[in-house]
């Protein structure tokens, strides 16, 4: 299990990345800065990972991080069903509503804790 922080300029979360090989491919990736995207209640933001599918989820809990291969994503939901099947990598360790006050376009940073 990896501890990770993703920062906004508004709020900095806790996250654990599991022992995926996709989470070991996102690890391994770190430090990662992208801009993020809203799609519902999921904030979303495009990863230098190319990961084919793992055990891919259609339907994941609040709170999970999870990594879309389409899209080469890594996603963060707080009450949004996949857009389609998602590689579950790890969870938030804090609130994933405080994720409903990222706006789209808003800079992130990925890194290890």
């Amino acid at each position: 299990m990896t501890r990770i922080r993703i920062v906004f300029p508004q709020l900095e979360l806790a996250a654990r990345l599991n022992d995926s090989a996709t989470a070991r491919l996102i690890a391994q990736a770190l430090p990662i800065e992208s801009s993020a995207r809203v799609w519902g209640r999921e904030v979303y933001f495009d990863i230098p990972v190319d990961a084919p599918e793992e055990d891919p989820q259609a339907a994941v809990p609040s709170g999970t991080l999870a990594y879309w291969p389409p899209g080469k994503a890594l996603c963060l939901f707080f009450g949004q069903t996949p857009y389609s099947p998602v590689n579950i990598v790890g969870e938030l360790e804090d609130d994933p509503q405080l994720l409903a006050a990222v706006p789209e376009g808003t800079a992130v940073r990925v890194e290890p804790a």
